[in-house]
C-alpha cells in the first residue's frame, strides 16, 4: 500500500534533535492530563510539573486548556477566535514562516489537538513528534529541567480559517447519512457505552463509526503505526471515501485520527469540536450503545 500523501505532518527524533538550535523552528510541549471525576466527567491537569522535570531542550510549555483554548466558553478545550489563537503563537515566538512541531509526554493527542489548531488557522509548517517525549528520552536526547525559557515575540497572523470544527447541527444531519462518516475516536468501551469515562449519556452519536485513537499507536514504541495499517484500520470503517466528521469526548483525541486521515492524503475532514460534552448531555440527541 502507499505511505503517507503527507509525511510533512509528523516529524522523527532524528531530525528535530539536527534542528533543535534553529531559530525558525519553535517547539511546544503540550502535555495534559485527565483525571477521571465521576462528578464531572473528569478534573483538566495542565502537565506543568512534569515539562518542569523534564522536556525536550528548548521546548516550551503549551497549557492547551488555557494557552490555546477558549476559556470564556462553558464546554472546555473549544476553538479560540483567530485573534486569541494568533496572540497566543506570537507569545510562544511562532511566526508565519515557523516551523512548530508539538509532542506531548502523555497521549499523543494532546500534540495532534494543537497542531490541528494551527491547521486550522491557516498554518501548514507544523508537525506532530512521533514517539513524543518518551521516545526522544528513552533515545537519551538533550532534556532539561525547570520552568524553561520563553522565545522574543513572533510575528504570527492568520493567514485564513478553514472552518474545520463541526458543529451540533453539522453533525445532527450527518445522522442517517450514508455520504458522511461519524468516525468516533474514544476506546471500544465508550463507543459501545460499555465503560470508560462517559460524558453524560453513555455510547456513540447514533449511527458512527470507532477507531480508537489509542488504536492508531504502537504500544510498545508510542509511535504511529505504519501508513499501510492505518490506512487498513480507517478503510475498514469507510473513513477513507466519504466526509468524515471525527469526535471524542471533547474535541482532543478525535484530532489524532484527523492528523493521520489528513496525512493519508484525506481532504474533507472535520472535527465536532464539542463532542460528546455537548451531545451526550442534549436529551434530544440520538445516541446508542451496544
Amino acid at each position: 500500500m502507499p505511505g503517507f500523501v503527507h509525511p510533512e505532518f509528523l516529524v522523527e527524533t532524528d531530525w528535530l534533535a539536527e534542528h533543535l538550535n534553529d531559530p525558525n523552528v519553535v517547539v511546544l510541549d503540550c502535555t495534559t492530563h485527565l483525571i477521571p471525576d465521576p462528578k464531572i466527567t473528569y478534573t483538566v491537569k495542565p502537565g506543568r510539573e512534569d515539562y518542569e522535570k523534564g522536556h525536550i531542550a528548548g521546548a516550551q510549555f503549551c497549557d492547551v486548556s488555557r494557552d490555546v483554548s477558549d476559556s470564556a466558553q462553558t464546554l472546555r478545550f473549544m476553538r479560540q477566535k483567530p485573534e486569541d489563537f494568533a496572540a497566543a503563537m506570537r507569545r510562544f515566538g511562532v511566526s508565519n514562516s515557523t516551523r512548530v512541531i508539538t509532542y506531548s509526554t502523555a497521549n499523543a493527542w494532546w500534540a495532534t489537538r494543537v497542531w490541528w489548531l494551527l491547521r486550522e488557522f491557516g498554518h501548514d509548517n507544523a508537525a506532530v513528534l512521533n514517539g513524543g517525549y518518551q521516545k526522544w528520552s528513552r533515545e537519551n536526547r538533550p532534556i532539561e529541567t525547570g520552568v524553561g525559557k520563553g522565545r522574543p515575540a513572533g510575528m504570527f497572523t492568520v493567514t485564513q480559517v478553514r472552518n474545520l470544527m463541526a458543529d451540533k447541527q453539522e453533525v445532527k444531519a450527518a445522522v442517517g447519512n450514508p455520504g458522511i462518516c461519524t468516525l468516533n475516536a474514544l476506546l471500544e468501551a465508550q463507543h459501545k457505552g460499555s465503560g470508560g469515562n462517559a460524558y453524560g449519556r453513555p455510547g456513540r452519536i447514533a449511527g458512527s463509526v470507532n477507531v480508537p485513537a489509542a488504536s492508531l499507536v504502537d504500544p510498545e514504541t508510542n509511535t504511529f503505526l505504519p501508513p499501510d495499517e492505518l490506512r487498513k484500520r480507517l478503510g475498514a470503517v469507510g473513513a477513507l471515501d466519504r466526509p468524515v466528521i471525527a469526535y471524542c469526548g471533547g474535541g482532543i483525541a478525535a484530532s489524532a485520527d484527523a492528523l493521520i486521515l489528513t496525512m493519508l492524503g484525506h481532504t474533507n475532514v472535520k472535527i465536532y469540536d464539542a463532542s460528546l460534552s455537548e451531545w451526550a448531555k442534549d436529551e434530544s440527541l440520538p445516541m446508542e450503545v451496544g
